[in-house]
């Protein structure tokens, strides 16, 4: 059973690495580019994921949620990794960090 502290340490660890995790077209990782809609750690350590893409028919999807498997599995104190591809609420620019924007030169 996991402490409040141990959770919320597991989340942060969790964000650090989704934003090692680039789309490789746009670079700007897919945490600031506003496609992890949930994270979820349960009290037996489970990761769960609620992500989408930039569009349904991401070329990269498949790269993309590999290189966020493996690299989540790697966090010392994850039990398991489960990532979903959801579209809804449907991505668009508004989801993306200011920094993101910035980046993209959308600012």
């Amino acid at each position: 059973m996991l402490t409040p502290q141990e959770r919320l340490a597991l989340e942060e660890k969790t964000v650090e690495m989704l934003k090692t995790v680039y789309d490789p077209e746009i670079p700007v990782d897919i945490y600031n580019m506003g496609l992890i809609y949930n994270i979820d750690i349960d009290d037996e350590a489970n990761l769960k994921i609620d992500m989408t893409l930039t569009a349904p028919n991401c070329p990269a999807a498949d790269f993309i949620v590999e290189d966020a498997r493996i690299k989540l599995e790697s966090i010392e104190g994850i039990k398991s990794v489960d990532i979903r591809i959801v579209f809804e609420p449907e991505w668009n620019k508004d989801m993306m960090s200011e920094e993101a924007k910035l980046d993209l030169g959308f600012l």
